[in-house]
C-alpha cells in the first residue's frame, strides 16, 4: 500500500438500473448460488426514472466493512452480501492512483474494510425489483473499485449471488437470464438481447398500488412454491421453454401483439403459481385485478393490444404501450379509474417522464376531473372511480445498463471520512 500516512480514502459511485422481468423468474434450483429453475426475460427501465446509486470506498482507516441503506446504517452479515464481496476480492487486481500517492496490491484486497452507501430512488421491497438495482449496483461499483477485469457477463453471475434478478441489471434494453446447468451455476448468467435503443417506441408506465413492504418476500415465497406447487414445476419445464423462444423473436422482429400476450400471460401464471402455492401467496390486491380488468377491456375493444401488463411479487401494476401516443391515451385511462385525492399536486402524482403528462392534456387537477369515460365502457359506466387507490404514477421507458457518475458532488459517501454525507 502506500508509503504515506495511511489516511487516505478511495472511492467510486456507480448507477445502475432496475428491471421488470416480462418472462418471470420464480423458483430455485440452488437456494445457496440462486440458480432458477427457468430462463426469464426482462426490460431493463430508465435509470433516470428508477435506480439505484451507490457510493463504495476503501480506505487502511476502516475498522471493518460498513453499509448504509437509504441513509440507515444495515448489517452485511448476511450470505448474499458476503459471496458478492468474497467473489469480487477474489477477482480484484493492483490499483494506482498517482494523484493520490495511493498503490494497492493484488493481495492487500483481504486485508482491507469497505463502506458502502446505497440510495434507491423509489420504494424498497414493495416488488419493483429494488433488490436487484442495488446488487447490480454493488457488484458494478465494487468491480471498478478493486479493478476487477472481468466482463458483464461474468459480473452478472457475482450479481445474481445477492439477488436473482440483479443479473439482468447488468444490461439495458432486453436482457435474457439464462439459468445454465453447471452444478457451481458458472453458466448461469444474463446476456444482453437487444440494446435499450432497438426498439425505442415502447413507453412504460408504473401504477405504484403500495410502497409498503411486501408480506411474504420473494425469498420465501420462491422456497415455498418449489415445495408446493405443481404447477411451477409444469411451468418450468413445459411453459416457460416454449415462451422464451417466442418472446426472443418478438422482441427481434417489434412484434408488440405477441410481446404483449407473452408477458400478460406470463405474468397471470406467475401469480396462480402464488395461488396454487401452500400457503397460498397474494401479491396483487383489489386494485391490481381493476387495472388488469380494465387493460384486457381496452386491448378487447380495439382488437389489437395497444397494452402489455405484467405484475412482480407485489401489487404494483407495469404497463408497457405500443408507442407514445397510445401511452398518452393509457395515462389518460388511468387517471379516469385512479384520480388523485382532492388537493393532489399532479407533479406528486405522475413522475419521470412528464411530457406524456403534457400529451394526455392534463396539467391540473380539472383535467383530471374532465376526462371522458373511455370508450370501451359504452353504456356500462363503473359507478365510481378509485381515487387514492394508486399511490403515484413513474411514467419511464427502456433504459440503458450501469455507468460510474464521476461527478464527486454525486457521492454518497464523503471523500475524507468515508462516512455518509
Amino acid at each position: 500500500m502506500a508509503d504515506k500516512p495511511q489516511n487516505w480514502v478511495l472511492m467510486v459511485t456507480a448507477q445502475s438500473p432496475t428491471n421488470i422481468a416480462v418472462i418471470k423468474y420464480w423458483g430455485k434450483r440452488d437456494e445457496t448460488l440462486i440458480l432458477p429453475v427457468n430462463d426469464s426475460i426482462s426490460v431493463t427501465l430508465d435509470p433516470k426514472h428508477l435506480c439505484t446509486t451507490t457510493t463504495v470506498a476503501v480506505s487502511p482507516s476502516f475498522d471493518r466493512d460498513r453499509m448504509w441503506l437509504n441513509g440507515k446504517e444495515i448489517s452485511l452479515s448476511g450470505g448474499r452480501y458476503q459471496n458478492c464481496l468474497r467473489e469480487i476480492r477474489g477477482r480484484a487486481s493492483s490499483v494506482e492512483d498517482d494523484e493520490k500517492g495511493i498503490r494497492i496490491q493484488k493481495q492487500d484486497w483481504e486485508k482491507l474494510h469497505v463502506h458502502i452507501a446505497s440510495y434507491n430512488n423509489f420504494p424498497t421491497a414493495a416488488g419493483l425489483a429494488s433488490s436487484a438495482a442495488g446488487f447490480a449496483c454493488l457488484v458494478f461499483a465494487l468491480a471498478k473499485l478493486m479493478n476487477v477485469k472481468e466482463d458483464q457477463g461474468k459480473l452478472s453471475a457475482i450479481a445474481r449471488q445477492g439477488s436473482g434478478s440483479a443479473c439482468r441489471s447488468l444490461y439495458g434494453g432486453f436482457v435474457k437470464w439464462v439459468m445454465g446447468n453447471v452444478e457451481n451455476g458458472s453458466d448461469s448468467i444474463a446476456i444482453q438481447l437487444a440494446s435499450e435503443t432497438h426498439w425505442d417506441d415502447l413507453v412504460i408506465i408504473i401504477a405504484v398500488v403500495s410502497s409498503l413492504q411486501k408480506e411474504t418476500s420473494s425469498t420465501s415465497g420462491m422456497r415455498e412454491s418449489v415445495e408446493t406447487s405443481a404447477l411451477l414445476n409444469y411451468r418450468s419445464k413445459e411453459v416457460v421453454p416454449k415462451r422464451i423462444l417466442q418472446m426472443e423473436e418478438a422482441i427481434r422482429t417489434h412484434d408488440f401483439p405477441s410481446f404483449a400476450r407473452l408477458t400478460c400471460a406470463d405474468s397471470n401464471q406467475f401469480h396462480a403459481v402464488c395461488l396454487d402455492t401452500c400457503p397460498p401467496i397474494f401479491y396483487m390486491n383489489d386494485t391490481s385485478h381493476r387495472i388488469i380488468n380494465y387493460m384486457e377491456k381496452w386491448n378487447r375493444f380495439e382488437e389489437k393490444p395497444q397494452v402489455a401488463y405484467t405484475f412482480d411479487a407485489g401489487p404494483n401494476a407495469v404497463l408497457i404501450a405500443r408507442n407514445r401516443k397510445v401511452a398518452s391515451l393509457l395515462l389518460q385511462r388511468l387517471l379516469f379509474y385512479f384520480p388523485p385525492l382532492p388537493d393532489t399536486d399532479m407533479d406528486s402524482y405522475v413522475l419521470g417522464d412528464k411530457s406524456i403528462l403534457k400529451d394526455a392534456g392534463v396539467e391540473a387537477m380539472k383535467d383530471v376531473e374532465a376526462l371522458p369515460s373511455p370508450p370501451e365502457l359504452m353504456n356500462n359506466v363503473p359507478s365510481k372511480r378509485h381515487a387514492g387507490d394508486v399511490s403515484y404514477f413513474i411514467c419511464t421507458r427502456p433504459g440503458r445498463g450501469p455507468i460510474l457518475l464521476a461527478d464527486e458532488s454525486q457521492a454518497l459517501l464523503h471523500p475524507k471520512t468515508g462516512l455518509p454525507k
